[in-house]
């Protein structure tokens, strides 16, 4: 269990390391004339993320999970990938990712890297871990809920506000052509 919350403590350092990347990313944009889409959904969204990492560690300590080696280890491989893609997706986006959805008008739609093959990469990532890093020990009903609540959000809200913005970004690029 001491593996496991360390594992969940050391997720939510590097959440907090992309918090001060997208602070300096968002300045980044604002300089630039950057227009910020859907405020309202993302409260929800870092208070989703933040439970899901607590929520973890209540599950299995309260509810005494075991480590199922068998489910637990193809997941932590699972939880890894998610968080290399996750950073391949910032490295590739640069100055423009950002936790928050901030378009800069006039920027190209960038399409490299993992967005050569995926429109939403990052989402990719997000949804693999929301389901794995839970499953790492067991906390199922973590796993559970989180993936549903999450599915929502980013279907119903997030991608639809992103898909929005991105749109707006390539008319106003169009525009000064």
């Amino acid at each position: 269990m001491i593996f496991y919350a360390a594992l969940i403590l050391a997720t939510g350092a590097e959440r907090i390391v992309e918090l001060a990347v997208s602070t300096k990313n968002a300045k980044w944009a604002f300089a630039r004339g950057g227009v910020e889409f859907g405020r309202g959904h993302f409260p929800f969204m870092v208070t989703l993320h933040t439970g899901m990492l607590l929520a973890c560690l209540l599950e299995v300590f309260l509810l005494q999970r075991a480590f199922l080696p068998w489910l637990g280890w193809p997941m932590l491989v699972i939880a890894l990938a998610c968080q290399g893609l996750r950073w391949w997706c910032i490295r590739t986006l640069g100055s423009r990712w950002n936790t928050r959805v901030i378009i800069v008008p006039g920027l190209p739609l960038v399409e490299r890297g993992p967005y050569r093959y995926l429109r939403h990469p990052n989402y990719v990532a997000v949804i693999a871990e929301g389901v794995a890093l839970p499953l790492v020990y067991s906390a199922w009903i973590t796993a559970l809920v989180f993936t549903v609540v999450n599915l929502v959000l980013l279907f119903r809200f997030r991608i639809p506000v992103e898909d929005r913005a991105l749109a707006f970004g390539l008319s106003e690029a169009a525009r000064q052509d």
